[in-house]
């Protein structure tokens, strides 16, 4: 990765050596934009709630793990962690569905074993593309199967993408 992916990585540690932190936010730019478009939602719904946002822009799940475990979750026990990932593993031949379930389910066990205590609500990835397109094909299989990752307790699933269709399936301009 770049230098100023390293420096994002850097300041999330920085971040959470300094403790205080109930809620983590895992995952990619859609993660990251929190702080742009979404910066007031999170002044008004998460701030209160000693969150931290651990998205960066074009990260797949192998980022995340590497991230994992260089350091941004080191010292700290949230409450709970939002996970969104695995959108950026689902272009063209970057990984099959296959690749990307173990992926993400490889997120969500590393979680588990580094911060025992935290709740996971994993969001299903969401749709790409105007239209229908063999990359949603390749999503829809990897949320079907990773949905089996709630365990009722611990690991909760959550897939809002149907949401964001219109009623023939496309995916507005605008949402995208």
């Amino acid at each position: 990765r770049d230098a100023g992916w390293m420096a994002r990585h850097e300041s999330f540690n920085e971040r959470v050596r300094k403790g205080d932190v109930d809620l983590i936010f895992i995952g990619d730019s859609i993660t990251q934009g929190w702080e742009g478009a979404g910066k007031d939602v999170w002044s008004r719904h998460y701030d209160a709630r000693k969150a931290v946002n651990l998205g960066i822009g074009g990260d797949g799940t192998q980022h995340v793990l590497w991230r994992l475990d260089h350091g941004n979750v080191d010292g700290i026990s949230p409450k709970a962690a939002v996970v969104m990932i695995g959108t950026n593993n689902s272009g063209g031949d970057l990984s099959g569905a296959p690749q990307m379930v173990d992926g993400v389910t490889a997120v969500v066990e590393t979680l588990r074993a580094k911060l025992p205590g935290t709740r996971i609500l994993l969001l299903g990835i969401f749709p790409r593309g105007q239209h229908f397109n063999d990359q949603r094909g390749k999503i829809l299989q990897v949320n079907q199967t990773i949905q089996k990752l709630d365990d009722g307790d611990f690991v909760r699933y959550l897939d809002i993408g149907s949401r964001f269709l219109e009623k023939d399936g496309s995916l507005s301009r605008d949402i995208m």
